[in-house]
């Protein structure tokens, strides 16, 4: 199947080489990258020097009959009308999260592939980082026992990513360009529904929307999620803490350092006490190394283009879309219920 990409930017380029790489691999279900579409002069030389087929417009790619699929990595306002437009061509649909500006305006999305009988997938591809199977991993395992607390953080110094990211209307933001990710990994990780969520948001660089958000969700079977992004962070923080009923895990970064402490022997008895400040703490000591066990993170990789290979089963009628629908949805309901915490800084108990 032919896939052409409208937006040929970061997340554009970025695509182009991931699919000309799943092409040499030889997939039982292969894609091929037509060409490209950018309204920026500047963004089509940089494909047609790549060597690439530059569409001349939308149009002229909706035209063309060869091409079975469209991948659209815009800026996140211009999602939906090349989405509709799209799915009137009878394309099937890649579309870069967050899918839409609003839950709304995902399910109208979602309703326009339906009537034309398209796929529609979103790039969910934070599903199949390693850091994140791992902590599935440990989680399924039980070497912690059983996990009741996550700490899920993204932080760097940069402050908001260029230019678009940085306005309103185009859908900027933290929440919208990492916490989507962050949020589905989160749901995928705990199958229980909300009972309660509370949010704040950063302006710490005085731009429009928000540079960080910290998000604390509580769920019905008892586990507590929290989810941090920081733009606005000098210091290197855990990437996951696990916290679990017999240990504790922790991944420190995308490369995969860390490791899980197992308690072996729930009282300590060569406990020492240290000093602490002005004080002394027995309570808050670091247990002796008789009475826990040091293991290895349970690593996972994941599969090479997992996500390619999913669409383009999916659009051949093998296997159902890896990123289903009401996924996505439940993930905008949640981010719009996280926005209401912030805005009026109150707890939200809506059932999500």
């Amino acid at each position: 199947m032919k896939i052409a990409i409208v937006g040929y930017g970061g997340m554009g380029s970025y695509h182009a080489a991931q699919l000309a790489a799943y092409a040499a691999s030889g997939p039982e279900y292969p894609l091929e990258l037509a060409g490209v579409y950018d309204t920026d002069p500047a963004r089509v030389a940089a494909a047609q020097k790549a060597g690439l087929y530059a569409y001349p417009s939308p149009e002229a790619l909706w035209r063309d009959k060869s091409l079975g699929a469209v991948l659209i990595a815009t800026p996140n306002d211009v999602h939906a009308p090349y989405a509709a437009a799209a799915a009137a061509a009878g394309k099937h649909i890649v579309s870069e999260k967050p899918v839409a500006l609003s839950c709304a305006e995902a399910e109208e999305m979602y309703a326009a592939a339906e009537r034309a009988g398209v796929l529609f997938e979103v790039h969910q591809n934070r599903r199949w980082d390693d850091d994140f199977l791992t902590v599935r991993a440990l989680a399924a395992n039980g070497s912690i026992g059983g996990v009741y607390k996550y700490e899920s953080r993204v932080v760097g110094g940069n402050g908001i990513p260029g230019d678009w990211r940085k306005k309103k209307a185009q859908g900027g933001g933290m929440m919208l360009d990492w916490g989507v990710h962050l949020i589905d990994q989160m749901l995928l990780a705990v199958p229980s529904p909300v009972q309660s969520l509370y949010c704040t948001y950063s302006y710490i660089y005085g731009e429009e929307v928000e540079d960080g958000c910290d998000l604390l969700v509580r769920f019905e079977n008892g586990v507590e999620y929290r989810i941090v992004v920081a733009t606005d962070c000098f210091r290197r923080l855990p990437r996951w803490m696990v916290y679990g009923t017999e240990g504790t895990a922790t991944v420190e970064d995308w490369d995969l350092t860390g490791g899980v402490t197992r308690c072996v022997e729930r009282e300590d008895k060569n406990l020492v006490g240290v000093r602490a400040g002005n004080g002394f703490t027995r309570t808050m000591a670091q247990r002796s190394n008789a009475s826990v066990e040091q293991l290895p993170l349970p690593v996972v990789h994941a599969e090479p283009f997992a996500f390619y290979k999913n669409f383009a089963a999916a659009a051949a009628g093998k296997e159902p879309p890896a990123v289903r629908k009401e996924q996505v949805l439940r993930v905008f309901r949640l981010m719009e219920a996280a926005a209401r915490s912030a805005a009026e800084n109150k707890v939200i108990r809506d059932k999500l």
